[in-house]
């Protein structure tokens, strides 16, 4: 598919989705954000793709929409079908399976790709992706262990992630509100946000050799007009406001933890926070 037409075809996809019918402002914009990163890949017609980490098939639909009605792609996540809200990852699936993308996907829910029962032949897929879902592994170790897994069964790795290096002082909310829900799950308390192990563009591409891939190429991903800067303080000011549950943590670190909380209230706007910027590295 033209690249051109597959960004042309971002509103569509868009409005197949669940979540559209909740926050379709959102849902177009990223959309269009996912559909622009694969509209730069070489991902052909008839591909065959691996989706790792898939969520709510934001990434998927436009996977399935590049690699055509000749192509497949095979979507996994460790969550169960009913996480997620205010639709579920399983409502959200069942929305495209029904539509004219879904003869082209497979949904795998609770399915850990680190399972030994999880298993394709070498070389089954084109391409495998990994796009805004590594910061929800529970560790780097398992992050490589992971692409040291599907290794074997793709030609190509296509990953992108948010990069913790801001690029304007208006994206120090965001980055905050990460690092600190980075510190509360490092120093042991494990919550149900997206951001568990918030690790930079270096640290990937450190890690890559040893899950045995090489990075061949990389660039910078506009961001502009998506919402998550909002979402991730949002998500960060409950934890830490929640009564209680800061209270198992280590007196150091939960007054480390409160003081950067309260930086955190002092700089984040009440709506429309500058979300960090992204980063893709492709690799074989």
């Amino acid at each position: 598919m033209n690249p051109s037409d597959l960004l042309a075809q971002a509103p569509s996809l868009a409005a197949g989705m669940a979540a559209a019918e909740h926050s379709p402002d959102s849902q177009l914009s990223q959309t269009r954000h996912r559909a622009a990163l694969v509209a730069g890949w070489n991902i052909a017609p008839g591909s065959t793709v691996l989706e790792v980490g898939c969520g709510q098939g934001d990434m998927t639909a436009v996977l399935a929409e590049a690699v055509g009605p000749g192509g497949r792609v095979v979507a996994v996540d460790l969550a169960d079908p009913s996480y997620g809200a205010p639709v579920t990852l399983g409502e959200s699936a069942a929305r495209l399976a029904a539509g004219p993308l879904g003869p082209r996907i497979d949904f795998r829910f609770g399915t850990d790709v680190l399972d030994p029962s999880v298993d394709f032949p070498e070389g089954t897929f084109d391409h495998v992706v990994l796009a805004h879902c590594s910061w929800y592994f529970a560790s780097l170790g398992q992050l490589r262990d992971t692409l040291a897994r599907v290794r074997p069964w793709a030609r190509r790795l296509w990953f992108t992630e948010w990069d913790l290096t801001p690029a304007s002082e208006g994206q120090l909310a965001h980055l905050l509100a990460v690092l600190i829900q980075g510190q509360v799950e490092a120093a042991g308390l494990h919550g149900e946000g997206n951001v568990r192990t918030p690790f930079s563009r270096e640290g990937l591409l450190r890690l890559l050799p040893e899950a045995g891939w090489t990075a061949d190429g990389g660039e910078a991903v506009d961001t502009a007009g998506l919402q998550d800067g909002d979402w991730e303080i949002a998500a960060c000011l409950d934890l830490v406001g929640s009564d209680g549950l800061l209270a198992v943590l280590a007196e150091p670190v939960r007054q480390l933890v409160l003081s950067q909380a309260d930086v955190l209230r002092a700089i984040a706007k009440p709506g429309g926070n500058r979300a960090l910027a992204a980063y893709a590295v492709t690799a074989r």
